[in-house]
């Protein structure tokens, strides 16, 4: 039983790493290529977990063969146009100016089913509504509605633009650790961090967590359930 363990904690690992080294993507995003090595990946690494007398490295090399092999033709579809249309092929317009391109969509084996339940969930029910709808490589469905059907932004509303006091909260301390990246988001150095914690009268480690924002109002939950505020920096 421990062999069965340890053989599927070390496939484990290498299947996270070859899946980060592949890059991140959401799995209904991947591209053709990358979703056949993933399927790859899976069926082999299956192989050395059901069978004991398949050596470990039987699996292991396979695997970092297909993400090598992944990496080097990304590389290159990065440099070589030909190359990136072989294996990921274009994204291919199928609704134009409200008007459905039966011949694209035969290509592509889309069904008009398919096409419908893409549209509403980009809430769109009425094809007419569509200035272009364009598949892409993932097989997602891109949707550009006409003019009269576009939502209204705020520069059509001549808004102005928010104050940095409205910028979205970024969390600043996790579970006691601090996110430096939050910092840099917020324009804030640490010794500001400290002087505003000891205004609490509490350490960074008691901190469950903590958010900010560009014009240094924060959100401040401390652990055990204990009281939580939003303040303020006046001198910010």
């Amino acid at each position: 039983m421990s062999i069965f363990f340890l053989r599927t904690l070390i496939l484990y690992i290498i299947i996270v790493f070859s899946l980060r080294v592949m890059g991140k993507r959401h799995l209904g995003e991947l591209e053709p290529s990358e979703f056949v090595v993933a399927i790859m990946i899976s069926n082999i690494a299956t192989l050395p977990i059901e069978d004991t007398n398949i050596p470990l490295v039987a699996g292991i090399v396979p695997i970092l063969a297909l993400v090598s092999f992944e990496v080097i033709i990304s590389s290159i579809g990065l440099r070589c146009k030909i190359v990136r249309k072989l294996v990921s092929g274009n994204p291919i317009i199928i609704i134009r100016d409200g008007v459905i391109d039966q011949k694209k969509m035969r290509e592509l084996r889309y069904s008009i089913d398919d096409l419908l339940e893409q549209l509403r969930s980009k809430d769109v029910f009425d094809i007419a509504d569509v200035a272009y709808a364009i598949v892409e490589t993932t097989g997602q469905l891109s949707v550009f509605p006409k003019y009269p059907n576009r939502a209204v932004t705020n520069q059509d509303l001549n808004l102005p633009e928010p104050s940095c006091a409205n910028s979205p909260q970024m969390v600043l301390i996790c579970d006691g650790e601090l996110v430096p990246d939050t910092l840099n988001y917020c324009n804030l150095r640490e010794d500001w961090l400290q002087k505003t914690l000891e205004k609490q009268g509490v350490k960074q480690k008691d901190v469950f967590l903590m958010t900010c924002n560009q014009a240094a109002n924060y959100h401040l939950v401390l652990r055990d359930d204990k009281k939580s505020g939003k303040k303020e920096d006046e001198s910010a």
